[in-house]
């Protein structure tokens, strides 16, 4: 069956996209909000995520208690995460109940309560959050990783800063959340079992068509700096790598993440074998391409003991560096299938292809569909992942270690 894209763009500015999906009595939506990390003001890393709790504290005709029980009352299952550009909300839920469920995330958009009283809780939440943080180092050190590897502030921590989180006071964080709640720049997207006649009609009665002011763009700075130990009482030294490499708006993202496959793609992966099975220098590892609008780079992660940290972190960088000098078709044939499986599996959640719609929207002006995505996964040859390794080799590396002993690093 051919794949079919709605799309619509009211006068308001704002985005809406579906994926109808048959077979299914389920639906998915989501809102991107463009109030991730990245557009916070200076000394406001948090705040997004103060935000993404405060608004579901009471909004339009219901307090906090009222709007849970009528969420509740859906039966539906809500996600809700911030990132560099955006906060998404959204949720899962029985198809038969999307118009309340709609009706309710406008007002949680549109008119949330933000009042003083459910402020303190919200941060409260956030706060621990971060200081939980310090018992999930593995967590910690990719946040940290990224923050340094991407350029002031797209790299910013997406969980929030706690010197930030500390100062901020009501009257800001709404003063924020009222600026960066900005309806044309807002991507609806919808998956499974919906009618998007009525969908459209619905979001451009309750959002109006009123365009709000447009926001300044994000002005990138400086990376941080390549090497970063933060000291850690443990038994363990967790590593955390990143180089760069093409964005997902880029001509070689197919060839990189087929690339990032074979390093990284199960158990018969480079770096499972090389660091973990043939030397035993770690107790986990892996690898994954990441990639925002302005940059892209893959990751790793080690975690080993400390007199093994160095050779570990010498081993992966070998292995990053050893890609180039060949691969071999057994080992690109397994990345395809991987990237492949992948694909299937996100196929049949409704929740997963409504957010791949937002996110291929955003990145690329336009939605890709499934089969463009397997033609291109299958159109990688060995000739083509080396030729793009060769002209765009794996260095510039930022590292951060978490632990009681440092590595040497450049």
């Amino acid at each position: 069956m051919e794949q079919r894209i709605d799309t619509y763009v009211p006068a308001n500015g704002m985005v809406l996209l579906g994926e109808p999906m048959a077979g299914v009595e389920s639906v998915a939506f989501d809102f991107m909000l463009p109030a991730g990390v990245a557009w916070m003001p200076p000394g406001c890393c948090g705040a997004a995520n103060i935000i993404s709790d405060w608004i579901f504290r009471g909004a339009g005709p219901r307090d906090s208690r009222k709007l849970g029980d009528a969420l509740d009352g859906l039966g539906l299952h809500r996600s809700c995460s911030v990132g560099s550009a955006h906060m998404y909300i959204g949720a899962a839920l029985e198809s038969s109940n999307l118009a309340q469920a709609l009706a309710l995330y406008s007002d949680i958009i549109l008119n949330p309560h933000l009042s003083d009283e459910q402020f303190e809780p919200a941060k409260q939440l956030v706060i621990e959050e971060v200081h939980g943080l310090d018992d999930e180092p593995r967590q910690k050190v990719m946040l940290e990783l990224r923050k340094r590897f991407y350029p002031d502030p797209l790299g910013r921590s997406t969980a929030g800063e706690l010197g930030d989180l500390q100062t901020l006071t009501a009257p800001k964080t709404r003063e924020l959340a009222r600026s960066y709640l900005n309806i044309p720049r807002v991507i609806f997207s919808v998956a499974g079992k919906y009618d998007f006649d009525a969908v459209c009609r619905q979001i451009e009665s309750v959002f109006g068509p009123q365009q709000g002011e447009p926001l300044s763009p994000i002005v990138a700075g400086a990376r941080g700096p390549r090497y970063t130990h933060i000291p850690h009482d443990g038994a363990q030294v967790h590593i955390g790598l990143m180089t760069p490499t093409a964005r997902f708006v880029d001509k070689g993202y197919y060839d990189v993440r087929a690339a990032a496959s074979v390093l990284s793609g199960g158990m018969s992966s480079r770096l499972f074998t090389e660091v973990r099975e043939k030397r035993g220098l770690c107790y986990a590892i892996g690898a994954k391409y990441h990639s925002l609008k302005e940059a892209a780079g893959i990751s790793c992660y080690a975690g080993t003991t400390p007199d093994k940290a160095q050779e570990t972190l010498d081993v992966i960088m070998g292995e990053f560096h050893r890609l180039a000098e060949g691969i071999s078709e057994q080992e690109l044939e397994r990345a395809k299938v991987g990237l492949k499986s992948a694909l299937i599996m996100q196929s049949e959640s409704s929740s997963s292809r409504a957010g791949s719609l937002g996110s291929d929207y955003y990145m690329l002006g336009r939605v890709r569909t499934l089969d463009e995505i397997k033609e291109k996964i299958e159109a990688r040859s060995v000739e083509s992942v080396l030729g793009f390794l060769r002209s765009n080799p794996f260095r510039d590396f930022t590292v951060v270690t978490i632990g009681p002993k440092e590595v040497r690093f450049g």
